[in-house]
């Protein structure tokens, strides 16, 4: 049986507060949200659907906040601020163990609800299972994650999600040199 590879950080407590940065990747990296055109991304319906849930996100959880996302055609990119004051949220995020901490209740919830809503208008919709986090731990790593956002579908063929010929050492050298702080 094949074993799966531990996407969280060991022994990190997602439920104290922080900024993580976070991407969703749809299954097989199927390009169901839209595309990319002249360098903008033009959600479809799916894409819609999606961009609305994803800004829904605080009104389920009352102390999280959310920053800089962008929906692109096959993943979602975003900065999720979990910004607790001790009265509690309106979840059983304060529970012990590992599925009860903040961020992957937040993804799962949010996961869940753009599968049912697209699952309305497009049979074929899944999400990879469960998603990439990098937490943020000062301001020069917020700015340029900030930045690796907002110029996402810019940078679209060199986006190591998207499935063009471009290898993967090249987009990662793109990104790299992309980010450098000028």
């Amino acid at each position: 049986m094949k074993v799966r590879k531990a996407n969280r950080l060991q022994d990190y407590d997602y439920s104290q507060n922080g900024f993580y940065f976070v991407t969703i990747c749809a299954k097989n990296r199927k390009e169901y949200f839209g595309e990319i055109k002249n360098e903008e991304m033009v959600l479809n319906d799916c894409g819609e659907i999606a961009n609305q849930l994803w800004l829904e996100i605080p009104n389920h959880f009352e102390d999280v906040k959310l920053d800089e996302h962008i929906i692109m055609p096959n993943h979602v990119h975003g900065i999720i601020i979990s910004d607790k004051d001790d009265v509690g949220n309106r979840h059983a995020c304060s529970l012990q163990g590992r599925q009860y901490q903040k961020l992957p209740v937040v993804i799962g919830s949010s996961k869940s609800a753009v599968t049912r809503k697209i699952h309305q208008i497009h049979n074929e919709f899944n999400w990879q299972k469960s998603f990439y986090d990098h937490i943020i731990r000062n301001d020069k790593s917020l700015h340029r994650i900030r930045k690796y956002i907002h110029y996402n579908a810019l940078k679209w063929e060199y986006n190591q999600e998207n499935k063009n010929e471009i290898s993967l050492v090249q987009k990662k050298k793109f990104w790299k040199d992309f980010l450098k702080d000028t």
